[in-house]
């Protein structure tokens, strides 16, 4: 989790997640000798510090108020940031102290109060669409307007339930050998690092009731790990601490933490908006592949300059701030991660050594019990240049495949159309782009929001099509002027209110074979195309394709996924 500005949604989200989990931080487990079990926490020591603190955060929001009602936009949000950072950057755990809980609560929602959007609209750029094929496009400069934010569906970050875990006396049981094995593996790690028993702790943690995180994550980093590794390594971060992305989200980039953090990378907003991620009411790129992940590694890249190289230390920052790690090495007066351990919070304390267990496990999974885990294949999609708002509907008709799978690889849209009055690179099924591009062509600009695109059967005609959808014929001819009806499978038509976007054959009996090439199974309870194309050894993101879903969806009971005729057996039993 990184450093703050508070959108309304992330606002709004942030308040549910915290009055609906449990706010009492459990302490974890503490490296043997360590003093830490009769150290009293800042928060027990000093209720004077709490006022403190509150203050300083009650003078920053009343000047961020001052600045929304002389129309300052951007100095009321940097004030608004520093009343909140004035809280996370304190060094104390908020969640320790009711009273400072309880106050922080009040002010998101107070923030979130004060943001209140601004009208609607903006002069349409005059770009021209552009194609690539997973090739980052220069980031936009120009921010449209703050119009107000629609509900996302996020997932619990894997971070606050980490802050609470208690390791049993099992998995502390740590031998001498053990930590011979570490002094050994840690030689195949790209960084310098000094081993402590907690690592093997937590190896022992993942490899019994921990499993199923662990596997899930090895999967899932295929997804993303050969982008991951190719920015840290042009960023100059070692390429191992991209396992850091594991501990933060799982890898899901919809991964919301309870003090806002959000995406593969956690950032919360100040930090991502100091590393250039855009927060807007159209998008987040907090929750983007390539400028969180960039950004990530620019943070740690300046984390480690700050702590001279120890990667330690910049993780531990990386996850509670620099403030807290350097007031950390003042209390212990010295500059190493496990001499500070007691001063840290708790949930730091648990965070690196977490990470380079999970590290460790990465770089040899057999070794530690983990055989047969198959990473998904890395995400694939092309690149689309729209030089206005577009409907995530129009874009999912356009490339027949679905709007869950169309906002799965453009995590960062908060809406279901892009970003208005502005260009923006939105992501296609790959080998869609020209596809894409021939059908946006024929729809004008201003209408590219609310259009729709159907599909025409071999042997329809304008008629037939106006019979089916409620389009009428006159209709359908202005929007498709210059198409020949024999040589294209798509028309656009006007709006929302279309009957049958796709023609349908009446099916004389239940037994009609499934299509060429397919093959078609039930899920079970509990079952995601992750899990069953894993079962088989098959691509979970072409099975997601083919089904127009995304791979983590948990499927329902019965419910009929289409898979690809291998000619091979599953490669275990479901």
């Amino acid at each position: 989790m990184t450093s703050m500005s508070f959108p309304r949604l992330i606002a709004r989200v942030t308040l549910f997640a915290a009055f609906v989990a449990p706010a009492t931080s459990i302490l974890g487990q503490i490296p043997a000798g360590s003093s830490a079990r009769t150290i009293q926490t800042e928060v027990e020591k000093s209720d004077p510090r709490v006022s403190q603190i509150i203050s300083k955060a009650e003078d920053h929001f009343r000047k961020g108020r001052l600045n929304l009602e002389d129309n300052k936009r951007e100095q009321a949000r940097d004030e608004f940031d520093r009343a909140v950072d004035a809280i996370l950057e304190s060094g104390l755990d908020v969640r320790a102290s009711q009273r400072l809980q309880t106050f922080y609560l009040e002010l998101v929602e107070r923030i979130y109060r004060e943001e209140v959007p601004l009208g609607h609209g903006a002069p349409q750029a005059n770009v021209t669409e552009l194609v690539a094929q997973n090739v980052q496009s220069p980031p936009q400069k120009t921010s449209p307007p703050q119009v107000g934010f629609l509900e996302q569906r996020f997932e619990p970050s894997p971070l606050d339930e980490l802050s609470k875990l208690v390791l049993t006396p099992d998995e502390q049981n740590v031998s001498d050998a053990d930590v011979l094995a570490l002094e050994q593996a840690k030689h195949n790690v790209n960084f310098a690092f000094t081993i402590n028993p907690l690592i093997q702790q937590y190896i022992n943690f993942y490899q019994g009731r921990g499993r199923a995180t662990m596997e899930s994550g090895l999967r899932r980093s295929g997804q993303y790990m050969k982008l991951a590794r190719q920015i840290f390594a042009k960023e100059g971060v070692p390429v191992d601490i991209t396992w850091l992305g594991q501990v933060e989200s799982a890898w899901k980039p919809k991964a919301m933490s309870w003090a806002a953090a959000s995406g593969l990378w956690q950032f919360i907003p100040g930090t991502g908006r100091d590393y250039g991620l855009r927060q807007t009411a159209w998008i987040d790129e907090r929750n983007s592949f390539e400028q969180a992940t960039l950004a990530s590694a620019r943070y740690l890249k300046t984390l480690a300059a700050h702590y001279q190289g120890d990667w330690e230390l910049a993780m531990a920052a990386y996850n509670t701030g620099a403030g807290n790690v350097d007031r950390a090495i003042v209390r212990s007066g010295s500059k190493s991660f496990w001499a500070i351990y007691p001063y840290i919070a708790q949930e730091t304390r648990n965070y690196v050594p977490n990470i380079l267990a999970t590290i460790l496990i990465a770089k040899n999974p057999e070794k530690y019990g983990f055989k047969g885990i198959r990473p998904e294949a890395p995400l694939s999609y092309d690149r689309v240049q729209v030089s206005t708002a577009t409907s995530l509907q129009l874009v999912a008709e356009a490339t027949d495949t679905s709007v869950d799978y169309i906002r799965a690889i453009n995590p960062e849209l908060k809406r279901d159309v892009t970003p208005r009055g502005e260009a923006y690179t939105v992501r296609v099924p790959p080998g869609k782009a020209k596809q894409f591009v021939a059908i946006l062509q024929r729809i004008p600009g201003d209408r590219r929001d609310s259009a729709r695109v159907i599909s025409v059967a071999p042997g329809e005609d304008l008629q037939n099509v106006a019979n089916r959808t409620g389009v009428s014929v006159a209709q359908l001819q202005a929007m498709n002027s210059g198409v020949d009806l024999k040589s294209t499978t798509k028309l656009v038509v006007p709006s929302g209110s279309v009957r049958l976007t796709s023609w349908r054959r009446a099916k004389p009996s239940s037994t009609e074979p499934a299509a060429a090439g397919l093959t078609k199974i039930r899920a079970r309870k509990g079952d995601t195309i992750s899990r069953i194309a894993a079962a088989r050894n098959l691509d979970a993101n072409e099975i997601a394709r083919l089904n127009g879903m995304t791979p983590e969806l948990e499927l329902r009971a019965g419910q009929e996924v289409k898979l690809p005729v291998t000619g091979a057996a599953p490669s275990r039993r479901r």
